[in-house]
């Protein structure tokens, strides 16, 4: 089996034999990054179209973690284009997080579309490392297809875990890895040498709920579903929260 997977590994290799070699010259992340925003609009519209249900239902709760002071303070890592805006809750206050600067210009469209978040700022930070974000300052911090292209997702959570306030929530959203029996699961090894450059460091075989049920939270609860993308690698996901 394991010559079968490097064969066809191999393969989509040299499809995509371009890509490889621009990143090996180093040549190629500067690209992604650049394209992403415009990749992700698209992305984020579709999953939004056909997952919205879900994403409602998350998010649903959102208020029930106001502050003391009635506020509703969000920090949201890996904002991308704003595709989570439509589904805060009015007067909710947003300070957004990305490594990425290109996906500022796409943000400030979906604000202007969505203007019952009252944006913060826009920090230009990975979630590893958010030393701009103040321990214990936020009620809500939300995460969504972030944590498949973080590579230390151990550190993510545990800077998740300190800028939340006591008792505050961390909502998430996320593809996973399929059933390692399935079809699903054999593409998913197959594409993922490539995927990773395609996706801006995106892995589809991480068993992200593993990282979740072992973070300091004091309590995780979750579902996984599939978005009805046939013969999608990324169909497989999980959503829930985690309570500080």
């Amino acid at each position: 089996m394991a010559l079968y997977i490097l064969f066809f590994q191999l393969c989509v290799a040299i499809i995509t034999l371009p890509i490889h070699i621009l990143a090996g010259l180093g040549l190629w992340d500067p690209i992604a990054k650049r394209f992403m925003p415009y990749l992700m609009e698209r992305i984020t519209k579709n999953i939004n179209k056909h997952m919205g249900e879900h994403k409602k239902e998350l998010f649903r709760t959102l208020s029930d973690f106001k502050g003391p002071s009635g506020e509703l303070k969000v920090l949201e890592l890996g904002c991308g284009t704003g595709a989570n805006f439509p589904f805060y809750p009015s007067g909710c206050k947003v300070t957004c997080v990305d490594p990425n600067p290109n996906f500022k210009t796409f943000l400030s469209k979906s604000l202007a579309e969505n203007d019952h978040v009252h944006f913060q700022e826009f920090l230009v930070a990975p979630g590893e490392n958010m030393p701009q974000v103040a321990t214990g300052s936020m009620d809500v911090v939300i995460c969504t297809l972030v944590l498949c292209s973080v590579e230390n997702i151990d550190d993510i959570l545990t800077e998740i875990h300190r800028v939340l306030r006591p008792g505050g929530a961390y909502y998430f959203f996320e593809h996973v890895a399929a059933d390692p029996s399935s079809w699903n699961y054999f593409f998913q090894i197959i594409l993922d040498p490539t995927w990773k450059h395609i996706g801006d460091g995106c892995k589809l075989t991480k068993e992200t709920w593993k990282y979740l049920e072992r973070a300091k939270f004091s309590d995780v609860k979750y579902k996984h579903v599939l978005a009805p993308f046939k013969w999608s690698p990324v169909r497989p996901h999980i959503y829930g929260y985690a309570l500080k």
